[in-house]
């Protein structure tokens, strides 16, 4: 769920094929996430902005686990050749024996020998939800951020707490899980519909702030905007509706490291089986290019391709049918490749101004070339991957499982900002110097949405939101509000 200027992707001196760069990034992002266990590199850069991570993406169609034995990681910490040279063979090999050795949903080299692929799993109901294991990482947690007081958090005396009280409510349904929320969460509920001043009261009697900082040592960071859109569309195809939302293909995989290393970064790596190998799986172009590729997997059709193109960076939305029905849709997966910016492209060419550069100028660069259009859209390699809502949930379901809250529900880097936690964000209006100071609480993430102080804001799914998320490109404070007895 991103805005389109966040978070760029560095361009190479060479440009690559699209399946040449995916095969580069799947094999590079294995080797970066196996930095402090399989493969010890002298001069590599190792993760030292450790944040709390609650388990909240969708399983993807089939998972592959891989094991090593611990002793293989502890013999040799320095850079060694051979060892790297054999470490990375052996990887090589072990994760397609590990996709053909087991008839079960869930793929492991520690099963039979049996050469038949994997069964496809089918897509959970709804994302995971806080884990009680994650707690253990609170007290790396909290030295990533700057004990603040409450008289820092401008406007605080006058923000209306209670609109963000109960979105925080929602978020204790999954962070009541965790040692360090268990108590305070408890206790919010039992004051769930209590006054602004006991909420206040609450608030400054049972957390404490902590002021977001960049790696550099900054507190000014980035907010940006996003919404739910609202296509026109229909369950069948039509010369008027003829752009297909996709569900989860079923030979996509999902290949995780973090039993054999648990120390890995984690890596959201995607691809499929050719033959015995795990390839990259297809890229925008590819997908939309061959529409046999994923053919039974539509979920639906739509009108308009930018339209489409914009509701896979939010990551949500509705579909009006013909007759009236409004059909909610959420993120299901993705096809693995890191996003690209569109908005940086068209700044690059010199299509448009970077002052310039908003959703809506980029849809009104589209309406005027429409013979550049596809090709623009391309640029972008990531594909999402949706899933049919039920049509009673109050919001979009975000990272945390929960339903996101128009005006309230952030989306963060759970690198940096714990998931579930209120926040108190100080920004701007978009486009303007009037100051919006509000609480709000993190319950969503996004691909484009890295780094310290980096938030998105959920505005919700009306015209006015669309507006709002769209223009929003503001400088912002974040203040975290975590539990006194939250670990040090």
């Amino acid at each position: 769920m991103t805005n389109p200027l966040a978070m760029q992707q560095n361009k190479s001196r060479q440009p690559l094929s699209n399946s040449k760069q995916g095969m580069i990034y799947f094999f590079s992002s294995l080797l970066s996430s196996c930095s402090n266990g399989l493969f010890f590199l002298r001069g590599s850069v190792h993760q030292t902005r450790k944040m709390n991570r609650l388990n909240a993406k969708i399983a993807s169609s089939a998972k592959i686990h891989i094991f090593f034995p611990k002793k293989m990681f502890l013999q040799n910490r320095h850079f060694n050749r051979n060892l790297l040279k054999t470490q990375f063979i052996t990887l090589l090999i072990l994760i397609p024996l590990g996709l053909t050795s087991c008839k079960t949903e869930t793929i492991s080299t520690q099963s039979s020998t049996s050469q038949t692929p994997a069964k496809v799993a089918a897509i959970p109901a709804a994302p995971q939800s806080a884990s009680p294991t994650q707690d253990t990482r609170d007290k790396e947690d909290k030295k990533l951020l700057k004990a603040a007081s409450w008289s820092m958090l401008p406007g605080w005396q006058h923000e209306s707490l209670l609109p963000a009280w109960n979105t925080f409510i929602q978020s204790c349904r999954s962070l009541e899980r965790r040692p360090s929320w268990q108590d305070v969460c408890t206790q919010a509920t039992i004051i769930r519909h209590s006054s602004e001043q006991a909420v206040r009261n609450f608030l400054e009697n049972h957390f404490a702030p902590y002021q977001v900082i960049n790696p550099d040592g900054t507190t000014t960071g980035l907010a940006t905007g996003y919404y739910e859109p609202l296509l026109k569309g229909s369950r069948k195809y039509s010369s008027r509706f003829r752009y297909p939302i996709y569900s989860t293909p079923d030979n996509l995989l999902a290949v995780e490291l973090k039993d054999a290393l648990p120390d890995a970064n984690q890596v959201a790596l995607r691809g499929r089986l050719q033959g015995r190998k795990i390839i990259p799986y297809y890229t925008r172009a590819e997908i939309e290019n061959n529409r046999s590729l994923l053919k039974g997997k539509e979920l639906l059709w739509v009108e308009d391709e930018v339209e489409l193109f914009f509701l896979q960076i939010q990551g949500s939305g509705r579909v009006v049918l013909e007759n009236g029905e409004t059909v909610k849709i959420g993120y299901a997966d993705h096809n693995g490749y890191p996003y690209r910016s569109i908005g940086k492209i068209l700044i690059d060419r010199g299509e448009l101004p970077a002052w310039q550069v908003s959703m809506q100028s980029i849809k009104q660069w589209g309406r005027q070339n429409p013979a550049k259009l596809k090709s623009l859209l391309q640029q972008n390699a990531r594909y999402i991957f949706f899933r049919e809502l039920p049509a009673d949930l109050a919001g979009p379901i975000g990272a945390l499982g929960v339903p996101l809250t128009a005006g309230r529900s952030l989306a963060i880097d759970p690198e940096s900002v714990p998931l579930g936690a209120p926040v108190y964000l100080s920004t701007t209006w978009p486009n303007t110097a009037q100051p919006l100071n509000r609480l709000m609480v993190a319950q969503d993430t996004g691909s484009a949405i890295k780094g310290g102080v980096r938030a998105d804001f959920f505005w919700g799914h009306s015209p006015e939101a669309q507006a709002q998320a769209g223009k929003m490109k503001q400088q912002a404070q974040m203040w975290v509000l975590l539990p006194k007895q939250y670990r040090e």
